[in-house]
């Protein structure tokens, strides 16, 4: 049996699948990792990456941090690709009760997903900081160098920067999620970034699979290991 009918069947057995992504699931719709070899913590700027999108930078330099979060960040014209598709599919049909994502980008709602748990927050909602109004994401993109608001105040994006901690429901909505399920699939992450990597210690279901172009930390554990594109592998399953 290969790979793909082993997952199918895996699928097709149960009936509480919870969905752990991250950046893997969004480079398929040409949005750069962090990580990769032409991710951004490989490309060159006078700051490394993870120093630009921290809270201190955001407080001290804000002109700069929005001028590598508008254009290294936002994202706003691509589209679901086959896993995002997919995981919506699975969602309609009872078999998915969640999507616990890492990626901010808003594609998994883009294709229909309904539960969401967006771990690191979402490019698609911003408020200003002095008066709490509510901003899109396209407002931002289109901005002249720092968003503001009407009042005055300067616009933030709802993603968590370094030095900031996850939302305390969103962290606890994903470890009853995990924790409940009859079955984990593991996508397109490579599990390195904490707290978020050690929430799928809860799991206590049936079958862990992970679909990773790369191994990952979690591969031993896995009842199932696939390293292939996470859109050919769950574009290929039939609900």
């Amino acid at each position: 049996m290969d790979k793909l009918q082993e997952l199918q069947g895996m699928i097709d057995e149960s009936q509480n699948i919870v969905f752990f992504g991250g950046a893997g699931v969004s480079t398929e719709s040409n949005i750069p990792d962090f990580r990769s070899s032409d991710g951004l913590y490989n490309e060159q700027y006078p700051y490394p990456p993870e120093q630009v999108v921290s809270h201190t930078f955001f407080v001290k330099r804000t002109e700069m941090f929005y001028d590598f979060y508008k254009n290294r960040m936002m994202f706003l014209d691509a589209k679901p690709n086959a896993a995002h598709l997919k995981l919506a599919e699975m969602e309609n049909s009872g078999k998915l009760t969640a999507v616990i994502t890492q990626n901010i980008d808003g594609l998994h709602q883009m294709a229909g997903s309904k539960n969401v748990l967006e771990l690191h927050g979402s490019v698609h909602r911003n408020y200003c900081q002095k008066c709490g109004k509510f901003y899109d994401a396209k407002y931002v993109k289109e901005s002249e160098g720092i968003p503001r608001c009407e009042c005055g105040g300067i616009i933030k994006p709802d993603v968590v920067l370094y030095e900031e901690g996850l939302n305390g429901s969103t962290i606890q909505n994903s470890i009853r999620a995990i924790a409940k399920a009859d079955m984990l699939i593991i996508g397109g992450t490579s599990l390195v970034v904490y707290p978020a990597a050690s929430f799928i210690d809860y799991f206590r279901g049936k079958y862990l699979v992970v679909i990773n172009k790369s191994g990952t930390s979690r591969d031993r554990q896995a009842d199932l290991c696939i390293q292939e594109s996470i859109g050919k592998v769950l574009g290929g399953i039939h609900i």
